[in-house]
């Protein structure tokens, strides 16, 4: 990856020092930024590519964990098998203001705007690159682009040849099993990965720190899945891909009724039913050197079914037993056309539309059996002209009409300008916005009694939500020292939100014998601001040592009506955070890793707590072989090998732990 990666083709001892032009044709070459090819240094927005070496490296194995290595992230496993992200702050456990692809194919959820991390049917074996936007991108990928985009692009069938099995088995009762295998002829070829995977996230027993928390976190996720990939040449000028995924989570999780505290109880799932389905398909035609074009289409559904009773008539005899159908079933369906052209050497661009539908339904969340539906229509349109042989011009629009928020602009203007060989100054300017989810529309999540009464309301419909609007400014240096085998990225950047979506709260008297304390609705509640700056490098000094390294700082303000935001807002990411990946080839196959995590003090916001300051260190050791016409891959991680320390809620313990893995490929 760029600044951040361990990505060395073979061992051996250092040899001379490469020029800064061989150093530059090694940058990598990136999609996701402005949907046109480009090495990094001419993208017109921050961007930051975690690459297949690198996943190996880290030792990591769950794709959230990956984003530790991208300057300016937070990653936290929740509980419940869901995971928060944040950039610049204002993370929360849903990271709905990032949009998140696999091979283009949008996965937020339309209900709460998360990504369903735990069933994503997609093995770390499938994944070739990811490509992080670091910063708004609703120029290319619309609504919901907001603060950053993660693009997963998985292997084609041909990098998957042959037959690969993988077993993983650990500390928290990690057990992995995946199974790939690719096959076909060179018009026709084809990758099958099924995967079964159990966890325990926590330490089963925690120390009691808060009024809802009973010391009992216990978590036994077991996830299955199956997907496949299918490229066929069907001219010189053609090629079709077709995708599938299938994944059913058995998760058991969530707390009981822990507190009688102001009268106030809880009522969670203890066992979770989860499922997901895809099928993508995409046509690719070039039809001259100056014309390519491509039309996809998709469609996705995720189903959650978890079921809960409790007795409360310990805490009140009028609240009697409640019953709780934590059910949700949402689909998107999506189809969508990319035309790239070079109408002169120096001037290219892409344009295209997007046509799609999203759908959920969940009588908890929306006290109604009714489907809600919304439809969206997008036109877009991105231009790069190389103005002067050092200046690069930039320049796109995303024109869309949402189901909530009506029609809606985002432009985006970058120049980059070359000082000198592999040194780039860019400047940029852009505008995002993000749509309501339905959750924030129309939400009025309600709890009933056995008898049918009604017990709670926690969540009432908005009165019609505008959209969350940015305003982001950056300015960025890439810097490329070939004698040195350095690279270097800077970035400094002012965000600027409106309409920040947030809750209001109404409190209740519960005297009327129903458990009515605070009622959620949501609204647009005033501004946030993100300011700061981000630096992330690689150096490989030699051809057996590559270490990356990243630091963020980030400066958070508000100004809402809800008091809880204007003090959590600020607080909601690290000042400081660096992280460090390094890696040693010691030859003879085998190599060692070591990843270092600093992050400070801060506050994950809805329904996150305040979390220390920690220091995170994982070692890994590893040897590649081969035998008996068998290449096989064995490695040890230690994870987290110092303190324990806090992930989201301050009784989320993340305690050292240990696994090995043991991969066999023919």
């Amino acid at each position: 990856m760029y600044a951040l990666s361990g990505v060395v083709a073979c061992t051996g001892p250092a040899h001379a020092a490469f020029t800064e032009a061989e150093f530059l044709d090694d940058l990598p070459v990136v999609l996701s930024v402005s949907r046109l090819s480009q090495p990094v240094n001419e993208a017109p927005a921050a961007v930051t590519v975690i690459d297949r070496d690198t996943i190996r490296a880290s030792g990591f194995r769950d794709i959230p964990d990956l984003l530790r290595l991208v300057p300016g992230f937070s990653v936290a496993y929740t509980r419940d098998n869901t995971w928060a992200l944040g950039y610049h702050g204002m993370g929360d456990a849903y990271s709905r203001r990032m949009q998140v692809l696999v091979d283009g194919r949008s996965i937020y959820s339309p209900h709460f705007g998360e990504v369903f991390w735990t069933d994503l049917p997609l093995s770390l074996d499938d994944i070739e690159q990811i490509e992080v936007v670091r910063g708004p991108n609703a120029a290319v990928h619309g609504a919901n682009a907001f603060a950053a985009v993660i693009n997963i692009l998985t292997k084609t069938a041909a990098q998957a040849q042959g037959t690969r099995v993988s077993l993983q088995a650990g500390e928290q009762s990690a057990r992995d099993l995946t199974v790939q295998h690719g096959g076909g002829d060179a018009a026709l070829r084809y990758r099958l990965t099924a995967s079964a995977r159990q966890h325990d996230r926590f330490e089963r027993t925690v120390d009691f720190k808060t009024a809802h928390d009973n010391g009992q976190y216990f978590e036994a996720g077991k996830t299955y899945f199956v997907n496949g990939r299918a490229d066929w040449q069907l001219t010189p000028d053609s090629d079709l891909m077709a995708q599938f995924g299938l994944s059913q989570g058995d998760w058991r999780a969530g707390r009981a009724v822990v507190s009688t505290l102001n009268q106030d109880a809880l009522i969670e799932p203890r066992e979770q039913d989860s499922s997901t389905l895809f099928f993508h398909a995409a046509y690719n035609k070039v039809e001259s050197e100056q014309r390519e074009w491509k039309i996809q289409a998709y469609f996705a559904r995720n189903r959650l079914d978890a079921d809960s009773r409790a007795d409360l008539t310990g805490i009140n005899p009028a609240y009697g037993v409640s019953l709780l159908d934590q059910y949700l079933l949402q689909t998107r369906s999506n189809i969508e056309l990319q035309v790239n052209e070079q109408w002169t050497p120096t001037l290219r661009g892409v344009w295209g539309g997007e046509l799609r539908q999203e759908t959920v339904s969940s009588p908890h969340y929306y006290n109604t059996g009714k489907t809600w539906r919304g439809e969206l229509a997008r036109v877009f349109g991105n231009l790069e002209w190389q103005a002067h042989e050092r200046v690069l011009l930039h320049a796109g629009a995303m024109l869309e009409h949402h189901y909530f928020t009506d029609f809606d602009v985002s432009p985006r203007l970058a120049a980059s300008f070359t000082l000198a060989p592999g040194h780039v100054v860019r400047a940029g300017v852009s505008r995002a916005l993000r749509s309501p989810t339905f959750f924030e529309e129309h939400g009025n999540q309600v709890f009933y009694q056995e008898s049918g009464a009604l017990l709670d309301i926690f969540t009432v419909p908005s009165d019609g939500l505008e959209p969350e609007r940015m305003l982001s400014r950056e300015l960025a240096y890439l810097g490329v020292w070939g004698e040195a085998r350095l690279e270097f990225d800077v970035r400094l950047f002012d965000d600027r939100i409106d309409n920040f979506i947030g809750y209001e709260r109404f409190n209740f008297d519960p005297t009327d014998g129903v458990l009515r304390v605070i009622e959620r609705k949501y609204n647009n509640i005033g501004k946030a601001t993100s300011r700061g700056g981000e630096i992330q490098l690689r150096w490989r000094p030699t051809e057996a040592l590559d270490v990356s390294a990243q630091y963020a700082r980030v400066f958070l303000d508000t100004r809402t009506s809800e008091t809880v935001f204007n003090d959590d807002i600020p607080q909601s990411a690290p000042r400081n955070s660096a992280g460090l990946l390094a890696r040693y080839r010691l030859g003879h196959g085998w190599e060692t890793s070591l990843f270092v995590q600093r992050s400070g003090a801060m506050k994950w916001l809805t329904p996150g707590d305040d979390t220390e300051a920690f220091t995170r260190v994982d070692f890994r050791v590893a040897r590649r072989w081969k035998w008996q016409g068998y290449d096989l891959d064995a490695a040890l991680v230690g994870q987290n090998l110092g303190d324990d320390y806090q992930e989201f809620r301050d009784t989320n313990t993340f305690s050292r732990r240990v696994y090995g893995s043991l991969s066999l490929a023919w």
